[in-house]
This record gives structure tokens, C-alpha cells and sequence, in this order.
């Protein structure tokens, strides 16, 4: 069985004992010391609000580390939501909810690339991508992939295997303009080629 490394800061000593203990009874969890941080491979964090001291912390270790994050918080509001997220937060669990299993449950889903939150949190987490895409991306013919209708397009007789000119005239473009809109989608997301932005495009679920 492979063992998912576990990194943990506590803002108190209590909480610190209490959640290691919940994670060292975890046969598929191995508690690393905070100067291995680096080598964890989810982050569990815990403190009473999300402070800025909490976020300064959370920042720097997402810019250095890039480890995904369980937060154990007793409160958290919509703007803190927002700022724990861009902070790699994945999962967030209400302090009097905490039992080993709901612990080990949300590290490994961290691990595994998913999230675990809420249904309130998930539910203003997702009112907040409405608000995001009808005052911000759709007055700009933009998306939630950040691909503009013209581009998709573009994107999606690429990924059929039409070159620039052929592109150029199902759409009724230039070849310039086909060019000039690769070149911005893959400039803007910072792709590296063509190949790269179909797949990009792909993933993304647009074409």
C-alpha cells in the first residue's frame, strides 16, 4: 500500500496533538516533520479563523511547494472561501465535524486531485463562478476556459486536422486572422504550440 506523506500546522498545541494522533492511526498516512514539508504530499492546516497571518502562510507555501491543502477552520466566510481557494485550498473541514476518518477521507482526496467542502460552501463557491461568469467573462465574449466563441472554433477545425488555410476558409477568415488568433490563444495561456492548445481545448471540455 502506498503511504500518502502528510505535512501539519496547528495554530495551537492542542489542536496540533489531536490531529496528529488522528493522522499517525492512518495506515495509508505518514506524518512528516514541518522541515520535510517539502516533501508532503498534502498540507493539513488548522486555525480557529483565516487570518492573515494563516493566508500569508498558505501563499508562500503554494508558491513554493504547490501542495494541495486541507483546512480545519471554525468559521469561514464567502471572501475567506475565495481567498483559501487561490490558495490551493482543496478541502475544508468545519472544526467540531473533525473525526480520523472525515481527516484521512479529505487528505486522500486532496491527494488524488479532488476536493472535499461542505454543500453551503460548495453552494456559495458556486454562485460565485455565476457572478464571475455573467459580470466578468461574458461582457468581455468570454468563457470559463478563457476562450473567446471565435477561438473555439478555431481550436476545433485544428483538432479535425485542417490546416491554416483550410481553417481560414470554412470560417471566412484571412490566414492571417487564423494565425493572429492562435497566436493569442497560445501567447495569452501560455501554450506551447498548436498540438498543445487543442489538447488544452480538450481538457478544458470546448471542443
Amino acid at each position: 500500500m502506498e503511504q500518502i506523506r502528510v505535512a501539519l500546522q496547528a495554530s495551537d498545541p492542542l489542536s496540533q496533538a489531536g490531529l496528529a494522533s488522528y493522522l499517525q492511526s492512518r495506515p495509508e498516512l505518514v506524518l512528516v516533520r514541518s522541515a520535510d514539508r517539502g516533501e508532503a504530499k498534502v498540507l493539513v492546516v488548522s486555525c480557529d479563523r483565516l487570518t492573515g497571518e494563516v493566508v500569508a502562510m498558505l501563499r508562500r507555501s503554494a508558491a513554493e511547494f504547490g501542495t494541495p491543502v486541507v483546512l480545519v477552520t471554525g468559521e469561514i466566510t464567502e471572501t475567506e472561501l475565495l481567498t483559501a481557494v487561490e490558495c490551493r485550498v482543496v478541502a475544508i473541514l468545519p472544526r467540531a465535524a473533525v473525526t480520523a476518518d472525515r481527516l484521512a477521507h479529505s487528505v486522500l482526496a486532496a491527494a488524488n486531485g479532488g476536493g472535499v467542502m461542505p454543500p453551503n460552501l460548495v453552494g456559495e463557491l458556486l454562485k460565485h463562478i455565476e457572478r464571475l461568469q455573467r459580470d466578468v467573462l461574458t461582457p468581455n465574449g468570454l468563457n470559463a476556459s478563457g476562450l473567446t466563441p471565435r477561438e473555439i472554433d478555431v481550436l476545433r477545425l485544428m483538432a479535425d486536422g485542417l490546416d491554416t488555410n483550410e481553417i481560414a476558409g470554412e470560417l471566412c477568415y484571412s490566414e492571417r486572422t487564423v494565425k493572429n488568433v492562435i497566436y493569442g490563444v497560445t501567447h495569452r495561456l501560455k501554450l506551447r504550440n498548436r498540438s498543445h492548445a487543442v489538447a488544452y481545448a480538450l481538457r478544458a471540455g470546448m471542443i
